[in-house]
């Protein structure tokens, strides 16, 4: 494998982060968690050097591969990525599709089409389904850890700061469910542009707040 390549153990999560103050925190009327900080990581990266077990592609309805980082993953991952997705017959906008990875070094990869913006009614329900529908693809076929592109943000047009919002509270909403606990070790929001890594880092906070321990404090308490 090549040197480049990041494994979940190599990528800091959000808990770290606190720690190592080197994450804002901000007021939230969320309840700090160090199970779920335990989890949740962003980055600014390649999503095809990831050693995960899935990445999640952005990819059109067509599933057929395209600009971004669809075409990015389609060109890593080789020619038997596309054969597979080609008999897929698509997918709707909200919906996500699971294929193998081959060349890439992740185990899975699923494709979930994203709103234009500027072109659907309600884009922020379509882009909150990706998001859900993702990581319950990932949980169906025991994923344990899953990195997002980040979705519709590029040629899409979604305002970054909005979908990085929407991508935090779904993940929190999937996590926070009794049914869910435990099915996933590590969510990561991997992003390759810097507009997109400044969004998670002014909106994960509110979502994944810190703990009094992450914060350095020794008083209260966290789940």
């Amino acid at each position: 494998m090549a040197s480049d390549l990041l494994s979940p153990a190599e990528i800091p999560t959000v808990g770290d982060l606190y720690r190592q103050k080197r994450l804002q925190h901000y007021h939230s009327q969320v309840e700090p968690s160090k199970t779920l900080n335990g989890i949740i990581s962003f980055i600014r990266n390649d999503i095809t050097k990831l050693k995960v077990d899935c990445i999640v592609n952005a990819a059109n309805s067509s599933l057929l591969g395209g600009g971004g980082v669809d075409g990015a993953i389609h060109r890593a991952a080789g020619e038997s990525l596309l054969a597979e997705c080609a008999a897929l017959d698509g997918c709707d906008p909200g919906d996500a599709k699971i294929t193998s990875a081959y060349e890439l070094p992740c185990k899975k990869v699923i494709h979930t089409v994203g709103p234009i913006y500027m072109h659907e009614d309600s884009p922020d329900q379509t882009l909150r389904s990706c998001y859900r529908r993702s990581l319950e693809v990932a949980v169906e076929n025991s994923m344990k850890s899953i990195a997002f592109a980040a979705i519709s943000t590029g040629v899409y047009r979604y305002p970054s700061d909005e979908a990085a919002e929407i991508a935090s509270e779904e993940t929190r909403k999937f996590l926070d469910m009794p049914v869910n606990n435990g099915k996933l070790e590590r969510v990561i929001f991997c992003n390759f542009v810097e507009k997109d890594m400044e969004s998670y880092e002014w909106k994960i906070p509110q979502f994944f707040p810190p703990t009094p321990e992450e914060l350095g404090q020794t008083n209260g308490t966290s789940t």
